[in-house]
């Protein structure tokens, strides 16, 4: 019987976590603390969970965040009473936003001792707002077998929540009288008789059933010449049949796939012959711009980063039609815009065979100018010898490993991604926080990503890095290898594209804020890797093959000034002149 009967609180914690193993849960990451010690022992003695202790509980919840990230699975994350819980907020955030499984249990002093100013107490119900699909509070421990019953019912719907409508964060606050330690108790052992072996039976992960597609405009979309298909950010399951699934409603559309660099398609290139990935810099010619204006454009997932192709959808206003199978609202442009609730898949599964088209005018138009600005980049990069920012995203495309997991920190890495990263054919798989577009939990994240995956690399500025080097104290836990490849422009280089880089002061010191950090020193510190980067052949030697184990720091420095100079004056070149 998988129930510890030393007391009413292991009886308790023990059904609750059991009941999470049987319904799938494989991962529990465990912050310490006294309030949680029923919860953290239930978990240490399942043997089928995987309990990881971390310290720090903003950096455990971005750890759980990851490993959610990369299985697709809900991952519970526990801590005591009082702030504890209110350092999950920031993951509860991107939760949400990114819509990534997340199961939060806070334990919190029991009814009587709320509100009298008895230590570490803090008013913990319903204490992350609105950002969690669902939240309770459970009774107070008890031995009765309507209320173990309820516990039981409750943990299984709360699990159904953090997946269905969509993905997201459940709060559980679990109150907790004293003993905390299993001290053994004479009325929770002789409850033992009392429990079955089918307590658990009924219990059973959770089946997606998927409702057949009956209403969707095909016909409208086929009798369309000037139609785009828009692939933005995403972290599908299932790359390559995601990929493929775009692949086909392109073809049998004979439109554009405009692919932003967080999306999986630009990693499978041959799948695709319609892909786009040039088309912010496409879009910087105003000429262009206005040649190119769609009648219809189909949304998959939410839109790509680019500020140039929000303004062009913005002024062009085509019929807009949003493919994904949450409940979120994913038009931020309020444009004339439709919502399918249905996967990619789940559409691409029900389409006829592609219609012989001719000619189409306008896909040509794209592919060509497509083919000419890809080669305008390449012939850029490959003649500049000087490390400089934009380079590493261009060349991360090329000379990874076939399917490494790439983590993208905020700022300007995912925009240099999204402008440079090239079409390969190498299944590399991209993973970010774009949901609340934050720093916070950047290397937390990259390493649950990587924990027991192959070796994998994240790619951030010094400040995304800084703001969470708590991670590192996950080393002596992590399973796997991380490379951080990282970009030190000491400050935000993101600012040097505003307009307010051009008021100096108050520009520097409160918006570029660099910190002066001797990252050599702090990787000493936590007993990381550090190696500085000099010049391009050392880095392509160090990222192919990568390390299978440890964490390791590769420090590329550069010119923030003169990077944002090169941006501001290679971007709009790249499609001058061209059409």
């Amino acid at each position: 019987m998988p129930v510890d009967f030393r007391n009413t609180n292991s009886v308790w914690a023990s059904i609750l976590v059991e009941t999470l193993q049987r319904l799938g849960l494989t991962t529990a990451v465990i912050c310490p603390g006294s309030r949680s010690t029923p919860l953290a022992v239930a978990f240490a003695q399942n043997e089928k969970i995987a309990a990881i202790p971390v310290l720090d509980e903003r950096s455990a919840a971005f750890f759980a965040l990851g490993i959610a990230k990369k299985s697709g699975l809900p991952v519970a994350v526990v801590c005591t009473s009082g702030t504890a819980g209110a350092n999950f907020y920031p993951a509860i955030i991107e939760a949400r936003e990114s819509r990534s499984p997340l199961l939060i249990l806070t334990a919190d002093r029991p009814p009587e001792l709320r509100d009298c100013h008895s230590g570490q107490t803090i008013d913990q119900v319903k204490l992350y707002g609105n950002y969690p699909n669902w939240q309770a509070e459970l009774a107070v421990p008890s031995l009765e077998m309507g209320m173990l019953r309820y516990l039981r019912q409750i943990i299984v719907y709360a699990w159904e929540l953090t997946q269905t409508p969509t993905p997201g964060s459940v709060h559980l606050n679990i109150p907790f009288r004293d003993p905390l330690a299993p001290i053994p108790q004479f009325d929770a052992q002789t409850f033992q008789s009392q429990l079955t072996e089918d307590f658990f039976t009924s219990i059973t992960p959770i089946t997606n059933y998927q409702l057949p597609i009956t209403n969707y405009p095909l016909e409208e979309w086929l009798q369309c010449d000037k139609g785009i298909i828009i692939a933005g950010v995403a972290q599908p399951g299932k790359a390559e049949e995601y990929v493929q699934a775009i692949a086909r409603l392109s073809q049998t559309l004979k439109w554009p796939v405009l692919a932003e660099g967080l999306s999986p398609l630009r990693n499978y290139a041959h799948l695709n012959p319609y892909l786009i990935s040039t088309y912010d810099l496409i879009l910087r010619s105003p000429q262009l711009a206005e040649q190119l204006k769609p009648e219809i454009a189909i949304q998959i997932g939410d839109l790509p980063t680019s500020k140039e192709l929000r303004e062009w959808l913005q002024i062009a206003q085509p019929r807009q039609w949003i493919i994904d199978n949450s409940h979120h609202n994913l038009d931020p442009l309020h444009g004339k815009t439709t919502h399918l609730r249905l996967s990619i898949e789940q559409l691409t599964s029900v389409l006829p065979s592609p219609p012989s088209k001719g000619e189409v005018p306008y896909l040509d138009l794209w592919c060509n100018l497509e083919a000419k600005v890809r080669s305008a980049i390449d012939q850029k990069m490959a003649s500049e010898t000087n490390l400089f920012e934009c380079k590493t995203a261009w060349l991360l495309s090329e000379i990874l490993p076939p399917g490494t997991p790439i983590f993208i920190a905020n700022s300007m890495p995912v925009r240099d991604v999204e402008f440079f990263w090239q079409p390969n054919n190498l299944g590399i798989q991209p993973f970010f926080n774009r949901g609340a577009n934050g720093i916070d939990g950047t290397l937390s994240t990259a390493l649950g990503i990587a924990h027991h995956n192959q070796s994998s690399v994240m790619l951030t500025g010094d400040l995304a890095l800084l703001h969470d080097t708590n991670g590192f104290l996950l080393r002596n836990k992590f399973v796997g290898h991380l490379t951080i490849i990282l970009i030190n422009n000491n400050g935000g280089g993101i600012f040097e594209m505003l307009p307010i880089a051009k008021f100096e002061p108050p520009f520097e010191e409160f918006f570029a804020t660099p910190q002066d950090i001797d990252f050599s020193q702090l990787c000493a510190t936590y007993g990381v890797e550090h190696q500085l980067v000099t010049d391009w052949e050392k880095f392509k030697y160090l990222l192919n093959p990568l390390p299978v184990r440890g964490i390791r720091v590769l420090e590329l420095r550069t010119n923030r000034k003169a990077d944002a100079k090169w941006r501001q004056d290679n971007l709009r070149k790249f499609s001058s002149g061209i059409g």
